[in-house]
């Protein structure tokens, strides 16, 4: 019930930041959880992409977008979480600050070195960047390419691929039950989808597109 009249209040024209969301929540990614059927972005970070690696200070790569899903889990543990909605963006998901135990999540793994200061949007957590980075914690040892940067890089070589100029998303139509799940390019499986336009499959400009056309976003765990 709790989750319904969460979600009935983010349609409703109240202030968002007193929309709270709370309950179990299950780990997508190292910077999206889910709880019940709304999927929830951290505020304020970014963490690595799937398939995405690091730089280990003595050379070498390391797993960080693996490492920050997997510490965001152990962060939540069994308990519920506990969240406080800002606004929703344009792919649906619910961007919020959220808690576990007491800990501000994103907060947490900012300091650990386990995800970036989404600074483009805000600086709630430029200060723990700033003590991670003197530290040389995590993604700081050595010199990574953050997220938004390995994400435009991506994009921008599928594009010239893509036979939609500038659309490089590939809407896929799953074999063995007809779901329509779109890729984009830094998704695990996007080199490995083909698509082909003969069985409705179809290439998006992006990805509020693919949503409004009816595909989901491929799972990244």
């Amino acid at each position: 019930m709790g989750l319904l009249i969460a979600i009935l209040a983010l349609a409703a024209p109240a202030r968002a930041d007193e929309v709270r969301i709370s309950g179990r929540a299950d780990v997508i990614d190292g910077d999206t959880i889910s709880i019940g059927p709304l999927k929830v972005r951290l505020y304020g970070i970014d963490a690595a992409e799937v398939g995405q690696t690091c730089k280990r200070a003595g050379g070498g790569t390391w797993d960080c977008a693996t490492s920050a899903a997997n510490r965001l889990q152990q962060l939540i543990g069994d308990e519920p979480v506990d969240c406080v909605a800002l606004e929703q963006d344009v792919y649906g998901r619910i961007v919020a600050t959220c808690r576990a135990t007491g800990a501000d999540l994103g907060r947490q793994l900012v300091a650990e070195g386990l995800a970036w200061a989404f600074v483009r949007y805000s600086d709630a957590y430029a200060t723990e960047e700033a003590t991670a980075r003197t530290a040389a914690a995590g993604i700081w040892q050595s010199t990574s390419e953050p997220p938004w940067e390995y994400r435009e890089a991506r994009w921008d070589r599928a594009a010239e691929r893509s036979p939609r100029p500038g659309c490089p998303i590939k809407g896929n139509v799953s074999v063995s039950n007809g779901e329509r799940i779109y890729h984009t390019p830094w998704s695990a499986n996007y080199e490995r989808t083909v698509i082909d336009e003969s069985k409705g499959e179809r290439w998006f400009c992006d990805e509020a597109e693919a949503i409004a056309a009816g595909w989901r976003a491929a799972r990244s765990r």
